[in-house]
């Protein structure tokens, strides 16, 4: 479990403030962030953008990414980071989209989540976690979880 606290301590000591990019997980990354008194100096905004349409129109997502890959693959969650880092005053973000459940299919199972990591000056990391079919809301839970990590460690 990641210590939010220690998190925004070390983004505001570093003066880099946070974005987040979510799908699945429909907020809870920045409801998380924003649960601390003070966080408002470190985290900018969240977009949430659980459509397509969404993803396009907030954080530019490329159309013919998301035709030709879907929304959950690594490339979609490149643009999100990316694009929040475009579309906000930020030097750090983060992005998730993913199957949550319950359903899924063969090629895209359900709790498989792509995560975006985006700094300013660096280049992009993205990874794949496969949760498994672990029902919605924990599939959910692990994703805000793994997205907190992936900040906590960008900021060691």
């Amino acid at each position: 479990m990641v210590d939010v606290a220690s998190l925004l301590a070390r983004a505001r000591n570093a003066g880099l403030r946070i974005a987040t990019a979510e799908s699945c997980t429909g907020g809870m990354v920045a409801a998380a962030l924003t649960d601390f008194a003070g966080s408002s100096d470190v985290v900018d905004r969240g977009f949430v953008t659980y459509s397509n349409e969404a993803k396009q129109q907030m954080l530019g997502v490329s159309a013919e990414t998301l035709d030709r890959l879907g929304a959950v693959s690594e490339d979609v969650a490149r643009e999100m980071a990316d694009g929040a880092l475009a579309h906000a005053p930020v030097e750090l973000a983060v992005s998730i989209t993913g199957i949550a459940g319950p359903g899924g299919s063969e090629f895209k199972p359900e709790g498989r989540v792509c995560f975006g990591l985006a700094m300013k000056g660096q280049l992009t990391k993205t990874e794949i976690v496969e949760f498994g079919a672990l029902g919605r809301a924990r599939v959910r839970r692990a994703a805000c979880d793994h997205a907190l990590t992936l900040l906590a460690r960008a900021l060691s």
